[in-house]
């Protein structure tokens, strides 16, 4: 079977896409999230020496002084989408978060230490109040059915479909179960004139390992003619709580 990215294809337009790569990971110089389920979450972690790069100082931050503008910053940064929780504690705490300044994001910044701060009366605050976020994801099925069901596409800074390549059920009711919808999954194709994202050859794809896998991944252009897409139908029933 010929590949898209096989040498021998004189069709299209192939360009790799590693320098996107920092705009999916889960930490920049400024931010990261820690002990949290996927790239999109855990707890907050600022680094106030940026100056040094070989000696770096990451601190938590405060509940207390983090609302949902700076959650809204912050999500952007790191590459996903819109915050849809911010809560002290939940993804574990730490002895004393010593960031010392509130932040005071508009929600426009491009980064968090872009915002404007002011200097807080607190040196530590209470156990369970250190900073913990859940962004949306950087995948979603779109012009289906319902949420649960249509054309996967993943975020790499720009959204766009994903081809089929190497999917099966067990990894499709993978992704199903971490869209909170039901783990019986149904796998179509369907060609497309759109670029798409598509993985290097043998990475196993499931929901945990998309984001590493499309980390080194392709851009097909639309002058390749119709590539197929993955179209994924998850069964409805929600996933349980864990």
């Amino acid at each position: 079977m010929k590949l898209p990215w096989d040498n021998r294809w004189s069709a299209g337009v192939v360009q790799d896409v590693d320098d996107l790569v920092k705009m999916q990971e889960n930490c920049t110089d400024s931010v990261r999230l820690l002990n949290g389920t996927s790239l999109c979450s855990g707890r907050l972690e600022v680094n106030y020496n940026q100056s040094n790069q070989s000696k770096q100082s990451w601190t938590s931050v405060c509940e207390d002084d983090f609302d949902q503008q700076d959650a809204e910053v912050v999500c952007r940064e790191i590459g996903c989408g819109p915050p849809s929780a911010l809560q002290g504690a939940l993804y574990g705490d730490v002895g004393a978060p010593v960031w010392s300044k509130e932040f005071q994001c508009e929600g426009h910044e491009s980064t968090l230490l872009d915002c404007r701060s002011s200097n807080s009366t607190r040196s530590s605050c209470s156990p369970g109040k250190a900073v913990g976020l859940t962004c949306s994801e950087p995948i979603r099925l779109v012009d289906g059915a319902s949420r649960c069901a249509g054309t996967l596409e993943v975020k790499i800074g720009e959204w766009r479909p994903v081809h089929t390549f190497r999917m099966t059920l067990k990894q499709a009711a993978s992704i199903c179960k971490h869209l909170n919808c039901g783990p019986r999954a149904s796998l179509k194709e369907k060609p497309t004139e759109r670029p798409l994202w598509a993985p290097r050859l043998y990475c196993e794809i499931t929901y945990f390992s998309a984001m590493g896998c499309l980390k080194h991944a392709i851009i097909i252009s639309s002058s390749w003619a119709f590539p197929p897409v993955l179209v994924l139908t998850c069964s409805d029933e929600w996933w349980p709580a864990p």
